[in-house]
């Protein structure tokens, strides 16, 4: 069973950065697919980026050209580095990882963004 700890959070103003990390209790170097959803409050959690193990990644349209995800095999982590952050982007970020065809998740972190 993979464990996945988010941490990075927190409050930012508008036009502001932050970069989120998901730590993984094992090495995440054999996972192909790994990524970050979010969920807003009485909206349904949705796809933010994902990445599998070549590299490849994909976007949700509404944070294209600023969020960036990447994956650091050797420190088992998972990252999503966000720009041009704005209050739309505000929610409980989690990230997950498919193994074996089962997903496991972590237990989300809180993006506030203010106006």
């Amino acid at each position: 069973q993979v464990q996945l700890v988010e941490s990075g959070g927190g409050l930012v103003q508008a036009g502001g950065s932050l970069r989120l990390s998901c730590a993984a209790s094992e090495s995440i170097f054999s996972i192909n697919a790994m990524g970050w959803y979010r969920q807003a409050p009485g909206k349904q959690r949705e796809l933010v980026a994902a990445i599998i193990r070549t590299g490849t990644s994909n976007y949700a349209d509404s944070v294209k050209g600023r969020f960036t995800i990447s994956r650091d095999n050797a420190n088992n982590t998972v990252y999503l580095q966000m720009n041009s952050l704005n209050p739309e982007d505000t929610a409980v970020y989690y990230c997950y990882v498919d193994k074996f065809g089962r997903r496991y998740w972590g237990q989300g972190t809180q993006l506030t963004v203010s106006s």
